[in-house]
């Protein structure tokens, strides 16, 4: 049975070095938890951590960290759906916002929660995500400072989550001066400016990141260790925090081209043949993981000697190539992970969590 493996000591390296990293250019940070859909063993590892704050688009795994702590304030980063409006109140101390409506939706909820509900209300800053245009967002605002009991603890925005446009300082500026033009505007305090995720870290490093931008929601280079800007990992982090391992099922020397008459597969794929490839043979070699559970493209060899050949549901297919090592049935193969394929592992059941 295949299965992902989170190191525990990398983890911990790396919420280390980013916490250390926050507090010396002062700023605060939440840890974004999605990654790990709701998974009881790995949310431990992260909450023993003392982790005080995190952010995560699922209100079912916000629900299993108030049951787990419920002194960890709960922070959902997406807009709610009206249909989830109680349990938004219920499970999370604070909810992104772009719509008045929702707002107004929440403040009658927390009316009867007996709560207050604080926002944190989202800017549109290029992406073209989620976000309250700039030139709404003096009568946004007001509308939203007349209802009771809620609360508006930050402005923030989200970039390179859509369309890929990169965040930059002038963009950083642009926000921290909404902020300035709000509290002016109004006489409120707005603690939070939430500049964005882990594609802003660089950022720090080269001292682009603007005094007023006080607060950003990590995830992907606490588990990664990478530099998303650069594509490099970060220095001082540590990559393989979590990996994949799966068992071998079949290997054996066949053929490169199929024998037969060829059409799509079920993934709509149709293998194109390579007429150098006539008569040639490779080691194969079959693991007990495909494409229900994550696709190859977020797969990446430990051994750089394998390639993928193909996939269907519930099988990879690789050439073992040149590889100096010995492998056999039974033998595990092991994978790092990009951002998106953990996820689908972590989102499935039939792949077994372990801690080491």
């Amino acid at each position: 049975m295949a299965f992902i493996e989170l190191d525990r000591k990398r983890l911990k390296h790396n919420y280390h070095f980013l916490d250390h990293l926050m507090k010396t250019h002062g700023k605060s940070w939440s840890v974004v938890t999605k990654l790990f859909c709701g998974n009881k063993i790995y949310l431990k590892e992260l909450l023993d951590l003392g982790i005080k704050e995190v952010c995560d688009s699922r209100i079912s795994n916000l629900k299993t960290i108030k049951a787990m702590n419920p002194d960890v304030q709960t922070v959902y980063i997406k807009p709610p759906a009206k249909r989830s409006i109680k349990n938004i109140v219920k499970y999370a101390d604070v909810s992104f916002n772009t719509e008045l409506e929702t707002i107004k939706l929440l403040s009658k909820e927390a009316q009867l929660q007996e709560k207050v509900h604080k926002v944190i209300i989202m800017i549109e800053m290029g992406d073209l995500r989620e976000g309250v245009l700039g030139e709404h967002l003096i009568d946004f605002y007001r509308s939203v400072f007349e209802l009771p009991n809620i609360e508006v603890s930050g402005i923030g925005t989200n970039l390179n989550c859509l369309n890929g446009v990169l965040p930059s300082e002038d963009k950083l500026i642009q926000l921290s001066l909404y902020e300035q033009l709000i509290e002016a505007t109004f006489n409120k305090k707005i603690p939070w400016v939430s500049g964005g995720t882990s594609v802003i870290l660089p950022m720090l490093n080269y001292q682009q990141v603007p005094e007023g931008v006080n607060h950003f929601r990590i995830g992907d280079t606490l588990f990664f260790g990478n530099d998303i800007i650069n594509e490099v990992p970060f220095k001082g982090m540590q990559e393989g925090v979590l990996k994949l391992y799966s068992e071998i099922i079949e290997i054996t020397e066949k053929p490169k081209i199929p024998n037969g008459q060829i059409a799509e597969n079920p993934s709509g794929e149709t293998f194109e043949i390579d007429e150098k490839d006539y008569g040639k043979l490779s080691f194969r070699a079959i693991i007990d993981i495909g494409l229900l559970d994550i696709s190859t493209d977020f797969l990446i060899p430990v051994d750089s000697k394998i390639s993928f050949i193909g996939a269907s549901s519930d099988m990879i297919v690789v050439d073992l190539g040149e590889t100096d090592l010995d492998y056999k049935v039974g033998d595990l193969i092991s994978f790092d992970l990009k951002y998106m394929g953990a996820l689908a592992l972590l989102s499935s059941n039939y792949i077994e969590k372990v801690v080491v």
